[in-house]
């Protein structure tokens, strides 16, 4: 019997996810020579993140099927498909609601609120961080580089919007949960801005 066939879909998606991002990590470590090469690299790494996807949507593994999604959609945006990484991304969203994953939906409403800041529609992604700050701040530990990473994009986005006193709150408590989860880049970048805003 084909050992590949023992395996749950589940078990596959994620040999599948993992070898997309140690393909990731080495194309980022050693960028091949030939641009046809990285393209090769770029088009395996997607081709382990769909499969993975549609693996995950016929188990019916939703925890697992919106991270995977999450990436998939990081994938895409940094192909500059942006259509398709919305499509992920909202998927995510729509998933991770839909079987009350109250952690997961936080973390895709993040990564939705980022693509439409990018996309200068910044009443929807306010709405997107909102929803997602709610979720963190609704449980009793949040995970705090999450946390703190769902507080940045908020911050950067008052900033955007002139509303210097809510983005200094947002970026005291960030660098404060960076700091809990020992991130200094994140506790420098915090400061920097803070220092901006007087």
């Amino acid at each position: 019997m084909d050992k590949a066939n023992t395996r749950s879909p589940v078990d596959q998606a994620r040999e599948l996810i993992e070898k997309a991002w140690t393909l990731r990590w080495r194309t980022m470590q050693s960028p091949p020579a030939a641009e046809a090469e990285l393209q090769q690299a770029v088009a395996r790494f997607h081709g382990y993140l769909s499969e993975a996807v549609g693996l995950l949507r016929t188990a019916g593994a939703t925890r697992e099927l919106v991270g995977a999604l999450g990436k998939l959609g990081h994938a895409e945006e940094n192909a500059g498909r942006v259509d398709a990484a919305l499509a992920c991304y909202e998927e995510a969203v729509a998933v991770a609601r839909g079987a009350d994953h109250r952690l997961p939906l936080a973390h895709a409403l993040r990564q939705l609120g980022d693509l439409h800041r990018k996309a200068e529609r910044l009443t929807t992604a306010e709405n997107c961080y909102a929803e997602a700050l709610a979720l963190y701040g609704a449980q009793d530990e949040p995970p705090a580089l999450d946390h703190a990473n769902a507080l940045r994009p908020m911050a950067i986005l008052k900033e955007e919007l002139g509303r210097v006193d809510e983005a200094r709150t947002l970026w005291q408590r960030a660098r404060e949960l960076y700091g809990a989860a020992s991130i200094e880049a994140g506790v420098a970048e915090c400061t920097d801005h803070l220092t901006r805003l007087g």
